[in-house]
């Protein structure tokens, strides 16, 4: 029987986030707390826990067949991947950065400057894009402290909270590219480990779709049913039951969270009580 191996993060938010996605698919496993690997009880597909900027390598290479890994780290790497999901967690910022007592007049303030960066692949693209010529200095870690010290004119780096730069003096200047968590996969992943994926992407993209969505219910006035049905209409059309006090009725749908919150008024304003939001584990469209 064929195995998805799956390579997440060891340790660290993306891997926490990484994993509760997967638990909440519906897939059972048991990890130690030294284990690197952990096959599921329930479902056909086993976990490495790797370092995130090994972890492109490793699917490129056919030691895992597809991975959870920062985009940023995707792009740096430029190995041989492609990238079948984007899971919507793990945002974050590269940016470029300089410090607060210096003015910035636009991306030409880097030309002919230094920069000092993790993501030197990343950088050069962006720099070559806009006809920048700056000279870079690729650093590990704690690229934020650079321009303090001497080294670099400006950083280009991972812009979370922002309390980094604040802490060491620096200022945003210009976001280079918004990035996320994705899956990547091998391109040349088998058949029958393609159709697990497809099963596992059902399953993860179930859990997101419910966890962007609510269940509401209410009690309406019939007087004002059809007003309120069109406030929230629902996947396909809301379920109305009529209750026991006369002239009113229950009305059951699925919003997304920020509908709800934009129509909320006009259902108070509508005569609806009662109203209860309620999370959804499973959605499936």
């Amino acid at each position: 029987m064929e195995i998805l191996k799956i390579a997440i993060q060891k340790s660290g938010r993306l891997s926490e986030k990484s994993l509760e996605l997967i638990k909440e698919a519906g897939i059972s496993f048991n990890n130690g707390s030294r284990n690197l690997v952990s096959r599921a009880s329930n479902f056909p597909v086993e976990l490495l826990f790797l370092r995130d900027d090994d972890i492109p390598q490793y699917v490129t290479d056919n030691v895992a067949d597809i991975g959870i890994v920062g985009e940023n780290v995707v792009l740096e790497k430029t190995c041989k991947v492609k990238i079948v999901e984007k899971l919507g967690f793990a945002k974050c910022k590269m940016s470029l950065a300089i410090p607060k007592s210096i003015e910035f007049t636009g991306s030409e303030f880097f030309d002919g400057k230094k920069i000092a960066t993790s993501y030197p692949k990343i950088l050069s693209k962006y720099l070559k894009k806009n006809n920048i010529k700056a000279e870079i200095h690729e650093i590990s870690g704690s690229v934020e402290i650079a321009p303090g010290i001497g080294l670099a004119d400006g950083i280009f780096d991972i812009v979370s909270s922002g309390s980094t730069l604040i802490s060491n003096r620096l200022k945003e200047v210009e976001v280079v590219l918004n990035s996320e968590a994705v899956m990547i996969a091998n391109p040349q992943i088998n058949e029958a480990k393609k159709q697990i994926l497809d099963k596992l992407l059902f399953r993860i993209n179930s859990v997101r779709t419910a966890n962007k969505n609510k269940y509401i219910l209410l009690n309406a006035p019939n007087k004002n049913l059809e007003a309120i049905i069109n406030v929230i209409p629902g996947m396909k059309s809301p379920t109305i039951m009529p209750l026991a006090e006369e002239g009113w009725s229950s009305v059951h749908s699925v919003l997304s969270e920020k509908e709800f919150w934009e129509v909320i008024d006009q259902l108070k304003e509508l005569g609806a009580q009662g109203i209860l939001v309620i999370p959804i584990e499973k959605m499936i469209v």
